[in-house]
């Protein structure tokens, strides 16, 4: 089975004889248009990149696609990180934080931080929510922890990211695996261990798994697309800018003379001139 188009997709998979699942994600044009214009220290693009890469897996394995938003925030130097993915795979995301030591673990970078899940799925009443406090020495061990709480079987996840890829390996032992191979988990969590970054980064999902698993029966699923495609919205920006009032709006134009508007989600600016300000206040929407 070929890869699929693109270089940006999750491509599931199962030991079948073993009742283990698995999953690679590879962000690598999805990944550039998520940095562009950003310039992400390397250490920070690292982590948002990981952190894309795994939310990618778990959005891809959803029983009920919605849209499933990471939030990590905490007192450390990573203020805050966000990575947001819709059913149709379709993700975003950016990061603030100050400079920092690559080598600190998440609990330093987000110092008593917590990782919050938000999942909307089309057709209930809320949102369903839940927070974990972050721990790990590593955004693999963070998730893993997660994974552990929220899905009650044994997870496994390798993350990598550089200026121009990010890549997730996950697999997980599904319940009545201990039946079919009493040593099957342990010998494929070994096996996978083995991965290196480079090897997630710079190899195709085949030659990944091939290289990981030729021992084993693996049955390789078609990938599915990951996009980054958030069409602007200027209308909603104006909306937001009318809700300040005329009063400030008119302050604005007198102290900026423009007002610029930066989605961090979707990576946009909006720049709307001292006309384009004035005319939000003299033609203001009206009701049907």
């Amino acid at each position: 089975m070929t890869e699929p188009v693109g270089d940006s997709y999750v491509r599931r998979f199962l030991f079948e004889d073993l009742e283990i699942r698995g999953a690679v994600a590879r962000l690598g044009d999805v990944w550039r248009r998520m940095q562009h214009g950003r310039a992400y220290p390397p250490a920070l693009a690292k982590v948002l990149g990981q952190v894309a890469a795994v939310t990618a897996v778990i959005a891809g394995n959803l029983k009920q696609p919605g849209r499933l938003t990471f939030q990590l925030q905490g007192h450390g130097p990573i203020e805050l990180l966000v990575v947001d993915c819709d059913a149709s795979l379709n993700i975003r995301g950016h990061a603030r934080a100050q400079d920092f030591d690559p080598a600190l673990p998440p609990a330093r970078l987000f110092a008593d931080g917590r990782l919050m899940l938000t999942l909307d799925v089309a057709g209930l009443d809320r949102p369903y929510q839940s927070f974990v406090p972050i721990e790990g020495d590593s955004v693999a061990a963070m998730f893993s922890h997660y994974l552990a709480r929220s899905e009650q079987q044994q997870t496994g996840l390798w993350l990598a990211a550089d200026g121009d890829s990010a890549s997730c390996l996950f697999v997980q032992k599904l319940p009545g695996a201990d039946e079919h191979d009493a040593d099957g988990w342990a010998r494929v969590h070994q096996l996978a261990a083995t991965v290196t970054g480079d090897e997630l980064l710079r190899l195709d999902c085949e030659d990944l798994l091939r290289r990981l698993f030729h021992e084993e029966t693996v049955r390789l699923f078609a990938g599915r697309p990951l996009r980054h495609d958030w069409p602007r919205d200027r209308e909603r920006i104006a909306d937001v800018l009318r809700s300040l009032g005329r009063e400030e709006i008119e302050r604005i134009i007198d102290e900026q003379g423009e007002a610029r508007i930066q989605d961090e989600l979707s990576n946009h600016e909006y720049v709307f001139d001292a006309d384009e300000l004035r005319a939000l206040i003299d033609d203001p929407p009206t009701l049907q």
